[in-house]
């Protein structure tokens, strides 16, 4: 892993106990209605595009550009998601972290009832692209403001809760689309897109309740608001210790460049930046788009129609909440690289394991004319083992590793440009599996597990931990100046002074050098 060879000078003990509050944790539980919403409008149209209703509204059924139609509106909402991931920043960084969310919600809301009302297949593709647009700008947006209300202690818990009710979204958006299917109405699937104006409505009342970042305040010299809030967050003394370490570091931050240029040009932000996209791109690599792209094909050789299908879909996603829960302990007590780095070999024991089946039993004339029906089900349960794994160790993780690495200046643009990597990829898979498929069939698996096994490796050895690290000491990791607290500076230099007399080194506590982080302090860490 990753061994910081030099640190800079901060102070990062914070409060031993409970450094939450009950209040803390149902903000974050509030906020988490919008990741819900993001993954309703994002896995909505799987179930949609399959209504016989949707199919008959714009004669899909009689298109003879049905399967291209259905494919742009696939790729057109990830195509609008990079670019609302790029688009992002803008509105956290200049009127606050709530109203960077709250405009998102209202393009959401907009773009929803709009493909409800749709009237051609035109109109809903242009307003899907619009919907992807909002959609991932509330995916970059939330995390944000979650890291930078969390404690240290439990932050990655708590960030993770984004990816856990994210799934929820999305298992919240197939169970409807399974129990719809039998409905004749022509207004089925539209109903589905007035749902999602619904579960993005109730957020926009909902932020009138939560608080403004703290950092954000302070970023604005808001610093009577940014107090009160951090009082509001965390217990007396963990409000104290946050207030002046953030107050610090930001007299620091605010001398620095936070230009998109400068994302490019520091040497330390640029390193942040590549690792961010590199992350979600690498993450994107393990094949999660491919490894279900067979499904529809393995569930047919057993027998089942749509409606079985869109069942089983409806599981697999279900068992990815599980895995979702099952990461809230694991990125408490697994350091960074090591869950990041584990979790890809595994999912690419997943997709080897996959591969196989599907060469085997459904790739030949002989396997499609004579269905092994046992194999077949080893390749179902292989699409649940891999949805599992991936979202113990990689699904969540991702989006608080993206909060943490960049400075409160820059962060909503540094998460912006991690979060365009998995949009930009989702985009790339949905041009180029098609015809991957057609060509290569399963053989494309091997796109996936020969660099995964490579970024594993990669990761391993070139990310920094940042488990239980206060935001703002994360800088150190990157060769940045920290600044830590310099409470009792005279009864500190005092006490130094008299040890460096007695010959012994500088005062030491719980394995941590006041006023100093040191190599060895992050290496106990991971």
């Amino acid at each position: 892993m990753y061994n910081p060879s030099q640190q800079s000078g901060a102070y990062i003990e914070h409060h031993h106990g409970r450094q939450y509050r009950l209040y803390n944790i149902l903000m974050l539980l509030i906020m988490a209605v919008g990741s819900l919403a993001f993954g309703y409008a994002n896995a909505v149209i799987a179930t949609v595009a399959a209504q016989p209703s949707f199919i008959l509204t714009f004669d899909l059924d009689k298109r003879a550009n049905a399967n291209e139609l259905i494919g742009l509106i696939n790729s057109l909402y990830f195509a609008g998601g990079f670019a609302g991931c790029l688009s992002s920043s803008f509105g956290s960084d200049r009127w606050g972290r709530r109203w960077g969310i709250a405009i998102p919600t209202l393009i959401t809301i907009l773009a929803a009832a709009l493909m409800a009302g749709s009237v051609n297949i035109g109109m809903f593709i242009f307003f899907r692209f619009a919907s992807g647009f909002g959609g991932f700008m509330l995916l970059a947006a939330i995390p944000v403001w979650m890291s930078e209300v969390a404690p240290p202690s439990i932050r990655g818990a708590l960030v993770s809760v984004h990816n856990l009710a994210l799934l929820i979204g999305y298992s919240v958006a197939t169970w409807t689309g399974y129990g719809l299917y039998h409905h004749d109405s022509m207004i089925v699937w539209r109903m589905q897109f007035v749902i999602l104006c619904v579960l993005a409505g109730l957020l926009l009342p909902l932020l009138t309740v939560v608080p403004e970042s703290p950092r954000w305040l302070l970023l604005r010299d808001r610093i009577q608001e940014a107090e009160k809030v951090l009082h509001r967050l965390h217990p007396a003394e963990e409000a104290r210790i946050e207030l002046r370490q953030i107050q610090r570091q930001f007299e620091i931050d605010r001398q620095l460049e936070s230009s998109w240029v400068s994302m490019l040009i520091k040497p330390s932000y640029r390193k942040r930046c590549l690792m961010g996209f590199g992350l979600t791109v690498a993450i994107q690599l393990t094949g999660p788009l491919v490894i279900n792209n067979y499904g529809p094909t393995v569930y047919a050789l057993l027998g089942y129609g749509v409606e079985k299908q869109l069942l089983y879909l409806s599981g697999w996603v279900t068992t990815s909440i599980a895995g979702s829960i099952c990461s809230l302990y694991l990125i408490q007590v697994v350091t960074r690289p090591v869950l990041f780095s584990g979790g890809m070999i595994a999912s690419v024991a997943c997709l080897s394991a996959e591969a196989g089946l599907v060469a085997r039993y459904a790739s030949t004339p002989e396997a499609l004319a004579n269905p092994n029906k046992s194999a077949l089900r080893a390749a179902v349960a292989m699409f649940y083992i891999f949805i599992f794994v991936l979202e113990c160790s990689l699904g969540g993780v991702q989006y608080v590793y993206l909060g943490e690495i960049f400075p409160t200046h820059i962060r909503s643009k540094g998460m912006a440009i991690g979060t365009s990597g998995l949009a930009l990829m989702n985009v790339i898979w949905l041009q180029v599996a098609p015809l991957a498929f057609q060509g290569i069939g399963w053989r494309f698996y091997l796109c996936f597990i020969c660099p995964s096994t490579f970024a594993a490796v990669v990761i391993y050895f070139t990310l920094p931990d940042t488990r239980g690290l206060p935001l703002e000491s994360v800088g150190a990791l990157f060769g940045d100046e920290v600044r830590g607290d310099e409470r009792n500076q005279d009864e500190m230099n005092f006490h130094e002074g008299l040890s460096e007399k007695r010959g012994e080194g500088p005062i030491e506590k719980n394995g941590i050098m006041e006023g100093v982080i040191t190599t060895d302090h992050i290496e106990k860490t991971k």
